[in-house]
């Protein structure tokens, strides 16, 4: 196991300002590209980053440390942010993404008082029994794959525009 719960922090606390400084001040067509219909664009990942730190970590952290695995983690809505999320910009988005995380990251910090704490287990509604540590990896993974999301999308934006080098740029590459 290579999980490390300070190092698993440090990561979680980078993610908002490493996104800040990659998306801020960019133009409409990098912000707004996606991948095809049903695809979502990198202020809709910033959207997504945002409901999962409202309605996901921390709610579900919670659960698993009061109540085990006696009752279920609460439902997230992967798709709420669709419905939520246009009525501002991707700077406010981005400044509500780094303080919710901030004060979520003190939350956690709060919530988990030793290594034993790692192994406790809770009930996720479609996995069964899922451990605390688990959960944080996946919190960690979460982040990762959203910014490879959006820097893959972003790389789209330009897949015709860079010819015959397409065959050297793996992040073109057609996956299955």
């Amino acid at each position: 196991m290579n999980f490390r719960f300070e190092e698993a922090i440090q990561l979680l606390a980078r993610t908002p300002a490493s996104l800040e400084m990659f998306l801020s001040g960019l133009p409409e067509g990098w912000i707004h590209c996606n991948e095809g219909e049903g695809t979502w664009n990198a202020e809709e990942v910033i959207a997504h980053l945002i409901e999962a730190e409202i309605s996901n970590w921390i709610p579900r952290i919670e659960t698993l440390l009061r109540e085990g695995e006696s009752r279920p983690f609460p439902p997230f809505d992967r798709f709420a942010h669709l419905d939520t999320s246009a009525d501002t910009t991707l700077e406010q988005k981005l400044a509500a993404f780094k303080e919710i995380r901030r004060s979520n990251l003190e939350k956690l910090k709060d919530l988990v008082n030793n290594d034993k704490d790692l192994d406790l287990r809770g009930t996720h509604p479609e996995f069964g029994s899922v451990t605390l540590r688990e959960l944080l990896s996946t919190w960690v993974v979460h982040d990762l794959t959203h910014i490879s999301q959006i820097t893959r999308v972003m790389a789209e934006r330009y897949r015709q525009d860079v010819g015959p080098w397409q065959q050297y740029l793996s992040i073109l590459k057609v996956r299955k």
